[in-house]
Parts: structure tokens; C-alpha cells; sequence
């Protein structure tokens, strides 16, 4: 389905790592926005790309989740164009996951139908009877414990093929910061990691125009945090995909003007 409507008069600053931003920017810019990119993160391959390639292949088990778009790229990289093992169930928190499992040539076996989080892969249906299965969740160094805890409650031997660490960029904000109120009408962020740093890198000059300035998150956990935090609008989108946060731009931007 493709989203179309008019974001003309609004400034989208988009938190994304610099290599994922660019779809976002181009759908944005195409229904009239205009898309400020200022990546809050930095992402990194892994120190230990042995141990994870270990786990993407000989000791795969009999699942592999993968919790986001950079564990699909990060985690094939490590595979050097070797495919992964025939026979195993792949699993994706979300859509953007999905898709890129698929673009690489392996359709996933299980996607959440609603809640695209560790909350809605949970609920699946296949993540329900696991005991004595092997899982394998392919993350970056430190994710969040909630998928895989859940896992071994559940009786599974739960294994973190880590493909990719998280960084927090060095950026002059400056620039953006002296005409911030002109130029950005709404926030973007797809994790609790980019509202930190995101945070963190404007600093106490930023942090009540931060604040004060709409921000659009993709999950109710990122609405508690942003909460949290004193953000005062916050807008849910319902999936960290490019159409499902600019369906909700959309819709946002005709509620309020």
C-alpha cells in the first residue's frame, strides 16, 4: 500500500543510522516534507564475529529471531556469501526484518501479525511450546533481555548471536539547534538507544526544545520511555517500517492542521 498525502510545511528530523535513513527521507520528501537527517546512532559490526558466526552456522539450533533490519545485514555479512543452514525456522520481530530476510532469500517462517516488538513475536503462535529447542537471537552486543528471558521460561536453550554494536555518533548540533524551531516540526525515533543518545548529544542547551517538539515512536514501550523523559506529544506509529511511520506522519500532520 503506498501512503500518500501532503506533508508540505513540515520538517521531519530523521535519528536513524545514517545508512538506514535514506528510505525514510526519500518517502517523506516524496508527500511534500522535508526530511532532516541527524543519525543518533552509529552502527558497528561486532568484535567478535567468530563466536557469531559460529552460532549463525554449525551451532545455529533449530530457530533463528532476528530482531532487526542490522541483524539481518550485519549477521549475513559475517556469513561471507556462505548460505545459512537448510532446516532451520526463522523468525523476525518486524516487517522491515522480514523484508530484508526476504530480499536475501530466506522468506521468514514467523512474523508477528500485530505488535511488531518482542512482545508481539512472543505471542506468536510457533514461540509458544519451545522447550528443549535450541534458539539462536541475533542482535547487537547488549540488546534487550525480555525476548530471550521469556525464551528460557519457557524451557528453551537460548543462545545471542551478537552481530553488531551500537555507538553513539559524534555530531556538531549547533547548526540545528540555532534554528530548530523554524525547521523541525516533528521528531522521529525507532529505539529507546537513539532517544538517549539523541538526548545526550543535544544536551541541557537542547533538551526543552527536544522536548517540547512532537516525537513519533514505533512501540508503547517507547511511549512510556519517551514519558519518561518529558517529551509532551508523542505520536505511535504502529511498526518502525518507512510506510507505517509515514502513514502515522500523515495522519498526524492532518489532525493538527
Amino acid at each position: 500500500m503506498n501512503v500518500s498525502c501532503d506533508l508540505r510545511g513540515i520538517g521531519v528530523l530523521v535519528t536513524r543510522p545514517e545508512h538506514q535513513a535514506g528510505g525514510l527521507c526519500e518517502r517523506i520528501e516524496e508527500n511534500g516534507g522535508k526530511a532532516l537527517p541527524f543519525p543518533a546512532i552509529r552502527i558497528d559490526p561486532t568484535e567478535d564475529a567468530d563466536a557469531a558466526r559460529l552460532l549463525l552456522g554449525l551451532e545455529a539450533g533449530e530457530t533463528l529471531i532476528f530482531v532487526s533490519p542490522n541483524a539481518v545485514t550485519f549477521g549475513l555479512q559475517l556469513l561471507h556469501g556462505e548460505r545459512l543452514p537448510d532446516g532451520i525456522r526463522l523468525a523476525s520481530v518486524g516487517k522491515g526484518t522480514a523484508r530484508g530476510l526476504m530480499q536475501a532469500g530466506y522468506p521468514p517462517d514467523v512474523v508477528p501479525s500485530e505488535r511488531f516488538d518482542s512482545e508481539g513475536l512472543l505471542a506468536t503462535p510457533e514461540l509458544q511450546q519451545v522447550a528443549g529447542k535450541r534458539i539462536v537471537i541475533v542482535r547487537g552486543v547488549g540488546g534487550r533481555a525480555l525476548l530471550g528471558e521469556t525464551l528460557k521460561q519457557r524451557g528453551a536453550e537460548v543462545s545471542y548471536a551478537e552481530v553488531y554494536r551500537r555507538q553513539r555518533p559524534v555530531v556538531d548540533v549547533a547548526p540545528m539547534l540555532a534554528d530548530w524551531s523554524r525547521r523541525v516540526q516533528v521528531v522521529t525515533a525507532t529505539s529507546n538507544d537513539i532517544l538517549a543518545n539523541l538526548a545526550a548529544l543535544l544536551g541541557d542547551a537542547g533538551r526543552q526544545r527536544l522536548c517540547l517538539t512532537p516525537l513519533l515512536v514505533i512501540s508503547p514501550r517507547m511511549v512510556e520511555e519517551a514519558r519518561r523523559m518529558g517529551f509532551e506529544q508523542i505520536v505511535l506509529a504502529d511498526g518502525a517500517d518507512e510506510e507505517s511511520i509515514v502513514r502515522r506522519l500523515c495522519e498526524w500532520w492532518m489532525e493538527t492542521h
